[in-house]
């Protein structure tokens, strides 16, 4: 393991005002298009649920009690709106906020989003010269924090003020393809870059830490699971690992399927991990504390799941590039719900979530995209 350190303590830009107008909530169907002024006047323009198809997959149901395992709300009580963003935002990763407004990263533009969904309208916060910002999540401060590959670094952007501050990776890992982040327990930000990284940034400290990967080149997800432990996936390397948070060492953690492409990583209530297969078309788990996996296709004849998100309920959805829709996998009755989406190719490449939504950015058509729970 190589250790690169740097440091930042110092804003890196001033409160900044809005870039772009912000456009309503469009309707089911509709490709693309902002919607005008006078269409989000008309009730019509709000929402329209979208229709739903269950197959079920995979071995028996597994046998948890109702305690641990919550049943998933029926495929009718789910409704899909889509929200409009500035063209040429490219949405990649989006963040519920607790003032329930929505994040998300404008890769295309080099910005940070805001969605305020009772109102559609948005408001953009350049994040600098030759931004990319790829990742964005909440931290424990409430604040968005951005994995900005075009800066190569870790960015904070202050939600009262927009005063924008820069966490820069140290000149050894230059062009890190910086990609995911995620908090332990202790507030410390650990972050994966794709070109055979994974790092650490401690807030307090402005301290920036990198490490070289196991394996190479590829990790891309990463998460953290409810007791603090760290996981991230290697696209490229197919595999799981876990990141001693003392040591800062990561092992390698193989996966069933060979060769199948882990892209995303999430911890479900358990603290087991589901993961993305990208390559093989599966959603796989992993139980630390047993070493068990299990593995499930998605269905459909070309499966291409790419993101992974479990929900306060420990529902798992994804996102099918193959299929162009959301799936949500309920692991009790091991069943899929397919929810095609309106536009296409919305290409969903980060699900995040609150109590009774989830959120996805629709990088293909410039959208974000709310699956609601009634």
């Amino acid at each position: 393991m190589t250790n690169c350190q740097a440091s930042s303590n110092a804003p890196g830009g001033q409160p900044v005002q809005t870039a772009a107008p912000g456009f309503p909530p469009t309707q089911a169907g509709d490709e693309g298009v902002p919607v005008t002024a006078a269409t989000a006047e008309s009730p019509a323009a709000a929402t329209q649920p979208v229709p739903t198809q269950a197959e079920t997959v995979g071995g028996p149901a597994e046998t948890l009690a109702a305690t641990e395992q919550p049943a998933a709300l029926p495929a009718a009580s789910l409704e899909i709106i889509e929200f409009a963003v500035p063209p040429g935002s490219h949405p990649h990763d989006v963040a519920p906020a607790p003032d329930g407004s929505v994040w998300y990263t404008a890769q295309g533009s080099g910005e940070l989003g805001k969605l305020d969904p009772t109102t559609g309208e948005t408001h953009h916060i350049p994040l600098g010269p030759g931004s990319a910002p790829h990742g964005v999540i909440v931290g424990p401060d409430s604040a968005p924090w951005i994995t900005d590959g075009g800066l190569n670094a870790i960015v904070r952007v202050d939600p009262e003020t927009e005063a924008v501050q820069v966490f820069p990776l140290p000149e050894t890992a230059s062009g890190a393809n910086l990609n995911t982040a995620a908090f332990d327990n202790d507030g410390i930000l650990w972050f994966t870059g794709q070109r055979g990284y994974y790092g650490r940034v401690d807030p307090q400290s402005g301290q920036v830490e990198v490490f070289e990967a196991p394996g190479g080149s590829g990790p891309y997800g990463i998460a953290a699971t409810p007791d603090g432990n760290i996981y991230y996936v290697s696209l490229a390397g197919s595999h799981l690992a876990s990141v001693d948070a003392t040591s800062r060492e990561a092992s390698v953690i193989e996966l069933p399927t060979p060769d199948q492409g882990a892209r995303r990583v999430w911890s479900d209530s358990m603290r087991r991990l589901w993961i993305s297969e990208w390559r093989a078309g599966q959603v796989a788990r992993f139980d630390p504390k047993t070493g068990e996996w299990r593995e499930w296709p998605l269905p459909g004849d070309n499966p291409q799941p790419y993101s992974v998100y479990v929900d306060d309920q420990d529902q798992v959805w994804l996102s099918d590039f193959g299929a162009n829709a959301m799936v949500r996998f309920d692991p009790l009755q091991e069943t899929f719900t397919v929810l095609p989406l309106p536009s296409r190719p919305a290409n969903v490449r980060q699900i995040l979530g609150r109590p009774g939504e989830v959120w996805g950015a629709e990088s293909g058509v410039d959208k974000l995209v709310l699956i609601r729970t009634k």
